[in-house]
């Protein structure tokens, strides 16, 4: 409920800690108290209030926001990449990521990924090469990368703020204030800011995974992909190329879609009234893992398509950036010439996104990327 805390997960994970419960231990599930013999460790005794103190608070829902957090920024920087590729696959146009556009509007998110983009960009032998080809304007889905990326950004930065009070903060109750000869019974222990930061933090990442499924379906059709292969395979008929990875970012967007739906809009009475109000913290926490699961995998499946495309585009060098993520990736995964099973390359790509490797390859070259708290 994230009423008065997380007090029934985190009691789970406390008895554990007095030698009661269950736990797993080395892949075994066990006694609580068994495992932490096997462990080494004596159990803990508790003094005067420290068994409220451990279960009375936001512990659970602040620590799985910290680790969606720290995966969708990674993602968020990902997502430029793929982005970048795509451009380059796509045959776009590096002119909506100029500078001057967006200090009229000047979003600090909408500006990085900007930056961001254009750096990838830099000395491209592809985009030179289509200079006055008299395509007008590329689909939203390159040409507002930076408003929609940024409006990301922006979002996790609002949820990063939100979690670095929050870990650093007593959510306990009663608070005792023992300079002050205070105990005072308050409400720190409501989850709402964390609630309501996870579900933005849904919300911003769906959106990352929305654009990013609009442009991996571009690359599929030769109408809208300026002439790549139909599926990006130069076998089709019996070859049924990436035509599956781009329904299985067409399924995960269409879950977030469910999955990003508020839990801090919710509430629902608990013990005898008392807790009339309460935040849905927990719930709004572990839907928006389900949601960043989904989003790394949608922005794998756009960098597998994008290093794909670019296969065809006549051995023309990408810019930089893309061309280093280009590498990375091709380091571990082949081009794509006959069907084969795509899952085991998703998987491979998401963890180089999870991981930062493949962030990491690319800012060896370009330099740092700017993150989703970038100001």
């Amino acid at each position: 409920m994230g009423a008065c805390g997380d007090l029934a997960p985190l009691a789970h994970l406390t008895a554990v800690l007095i030698g009661e419960g269950e736990a797993v231990y080395r892949g075994r599930r066990m006694p609580g108290g068994e495992a932490l013999r096997q462990a080494g460790i004596r159990p803990v005794v508790l003094q005067a209030k420290e068994g409220l103190a451990l279960i009375n608070g936001t512990q659970m829902m602040t620590a799985i926001g910290v680790l969606s957090l720290l995966e969708a920024e990674n993602i968020s920087k990902a997502a430029d990449i793929a982005a970048a590729q795509a451009v380059e696959a796509l045959r776009g146009t590096r002119t909506p990521y100029l500078g001057i556009t967006h200090r009229v509007r000047p979003h600090p998110g909408q500006m990085a990924s900007a930056r961001n983009l254009l750096r990838l960009l830099e000395d491209s032998e592809i985009m030179a090469s289509h200079e006055g080809c008299g395509k007008v304007q590329d689909a939203y889905s390159l040409r507002c990368a930076p408003q929609v990326h940024g409006a990301a950004k922006d979002a996790l930065a609002f949820v990063r703020r939100v979690l670095e009070v929050e870990v650093n903060a007593a959510t306990d109750n009663p608070l005792v204030f023992a300079a002050e000869g205070k105990v005072v019974s308050g409400g720190n222990f409501h989850g709402q800011a964390i609630s309501q930061g996870m579900d933005i933090l849904a919300i911003a990442l769906a959106q990352l995974a929305n654009i990013s499924e609009r442009r991996v379906e571009c690359m599929m059709d030769p109408s809208t992909s300026d002439h790549l292969p139909a599926f990006l395979t130069a076998h089709g008929g019996l070859n049924s190329g990436l035509m599956i990875a781009q329904v299985t970012a067409a399924a995960l967007v269409s879950e977030n879609k469910t999955l990003a739906h508020p839990a801090c809009v919710d509430s629902i009475p608990t013990s005898a009234n008392k807790e009339d109000f309460v935040s849905m913290g927990a719930f709004a926490a572990l839907k928006s893992r389900e949601v960043v699961g989904n989003v790394l995998r949608v922005v794998a499946i756009e960098l597998l398509c994008g290093a794909q495309g670019l296969e065809f585009r006549e051995g023309l060098r990408p810019g930089r950036g893309v061309a280093a993520a280009h590498d990375f990736i091709r380091g571990a995964i082949p081009p794509l010439e006959e069907d084969r099973p795509q899952a085991p390359d998703i998987e491979a790509l998401a963890e180089m996104v999870r991981d930062g490797s493949l962030i990491e390859s690319v800012e060896g070259v370009v330099g740092p990327l700017e993150p989703a708290y970038a100001g």
